[in-house]
C-alpha cells in the first residue's frame, strides 16, 4: 500500500498544494514554540527531554493512531497514511520560490530574483552576480527537494514497512523543523535559546538524515551521469561542513556536469559550506572551494528539474515493484 499512498498524496499535493504560511505550518510552529517555552530550564538533560516531546512526540501519536485506525480498516490507514502524507512530502512547499526565481530571470530582471532568494533562504543576494544567484538557486532547490520529498519518503516507507504507518515520515519533518527553528531563533530573532538544545537538534537530524541522504545522492547518481557523480561524491563531498548536504550537492553536481560550491553569501549560516582553504585539496576541487563542471546557467535550472523528477520516477518505480511482489507473493 506504501506506493498508493505516496502516489496518491503526490497527484493532491499537485492538485491542491498548500499553500504558504498554511495553518499546520503555524501549527507546528507553535508546538516546537511550547515545547521549547515550557520543557526548557537550561540544563543538559533538558534538551533532551525538549526534543524527545518535540519530534518523537507527534511520530508516537501518529502511529498509535494509525495502529487504531488499522485495526478497523485497511482503506482508513491508506487514508490516514495519504493525509499525513500530504502535510509532509511534496515539491510545492518550496517549488514557487524557484519557480518564480527562474520566471525573473528569463525576463532578465535579476534584481526581482535576488530579492525572491534573499525572503527564501534570509541570506543577503543584493550584491550576488548572476552565475552566483542561479548556483545558490540550485543548491537550496536541490536540498530542498531532499528535505520535503526524498527523506520523507524514504522514512515513510522504511517505518510503514515495519509496521508503524506514516510515523517516519512525521519524526522526519519534525525533526529537521526543529533543527532549523531553535538555529533561527538563536541567530536572527537574538532570543535566548538552550545551546545544546540547538547542537543536539542538529547532531539527532544530521544522524536521522544520514542514509536518507545517501538514498537521494544515490537517485541522482543513477539518473545522471553516473561516472561523474560517483566521482564527485567521493571527491568533492568534504567541501561542505555538513556531510549529508555535501554528499547530496556533490553528486547533483557530478550528475549534471554543474560546478557547485563556494562561498557562502552573506547572511547564510556562516558553516553552510566550507572555502577552498577550509575543505579538500586543489587537485580533488579544481576549483576555490568548488566541484568541477560548468558554472551554474539559467539553462541548468531546467537540468536540476529534470534530475528531480527523474529521481522520484526511479524510486516509485522500485517502490510499485516491491509492492507487486509484496502483493502477488
Amino acid at each position: 500500500m506504501n506506493f498508493f499512498a505516496v502516489l496518491l498524496a503526490l497527484l493532491c499535493e499537485q492538485l491542491k498544494p498548500l499553500r504558504h504560511g498554511n495553518g499546520i505550518h503555524q501549527s507546528v510552529i507553535a508546538w516546537v514554540r511550547w515545547t521549547g517555552r515550557n520543557f526548557d530550564a537550561g540544563d543538559e538533560h533538558h534538551a533532551t527531554v525538549v526534543w524527545s516531546i518535540t519530534a518523537l512526540g507527534p511520530a508516537l501519536l501518529t502511529t498509535a493512531i494509525y495502529l487504531a485506525v488499522h485495526h478497523f480498516s485497511v482503506i482508513l490507514a491508506l487514508a490516514l497514511d495519504v493525509v499525513v502524507l500530504y502535510l509532509t512530502l511534496g515539491f510545492r512547499q518550496f517549488s514557487h520560490y524557484f519557480t518564480d526565481i527562474r520566471d525573473a530571470l528569463e525576463r532578465g530582471d535579476d534584481n526581482e530574483a535576488r530579492r525572491l532568494l534573499s525572503e527564501w533562504r534570509h541570506l543577503d543576494a543584493s550584491e550576488l552576480p548572476r552565475t552566483e544567484l542561479v548556483r545558490h538557486a540550485i543548491e537550496h532547490s536541490l536540498l530542498a527537494a531532499h528535505r520535503h520529498v526524498f527523506g520523507v519518503f524514504f522514512w515513510f516507507v522504511v517505518l510503514s514497512t515495519v509496521g508503524l504507518g506514516p510515523a517516519g515520515a512525521v519524526l522526519y519533518r519534525m525533526a529537521e523543523f526543529a533543527s532549523r527553528y531553535w538555529a533561527f531563533k538563536s541567530r536572527t530573532l537574538d532570543a535566548p535559546t538552550n545551546e545544546r538544545l540547538m547542537l543536539l537538534s542538529r547532531r539527532l537530524f544530521g544522524w536521522i538524515d544520514y542514509l536518507p541522504a545517501r538514498f537521494t545522492a544515490t537517485g541522482f547518481t543513477i539518473v545522471g551521469n553516473f561516472e561523474e557523480a560517483v566521482n564527485g561524491w567521493r571527491r568533492d563531498a568534504g567541501l561542505w561542513l555538513h556531510p549529508n548536504e555535501g554528499i547530496i550537492l556533490a553528486s547533483a553536481a557530478g550528475a549534471l556536469g554543474l560546478q557547485l560550491g563556494g562561498v557562502a553569501a552573506p547572511g547564510v549560516t556562516p558553516d553552510r559550506s566550507k572555502t577552498f582553504e577550509a575543505g579538500v585539496d586543489a587537485d580533488a576541487t579544481r576549483a576555490e572551494g568548488s566541484t568541477p563542471g560548468q558554472p551554474a546557467q539559467l539553462g541548468h535550472l531546467q537540468s536540476v528539474v529534470g534530475l528531480i523528477w527523474r529521481s522520484v520516477v526511479l524510486w516509485m518505480l522500485l517502490l510499485a515493484l516491491l509492492t507487486l511482489a509484496n502483493l502477488v507473493g
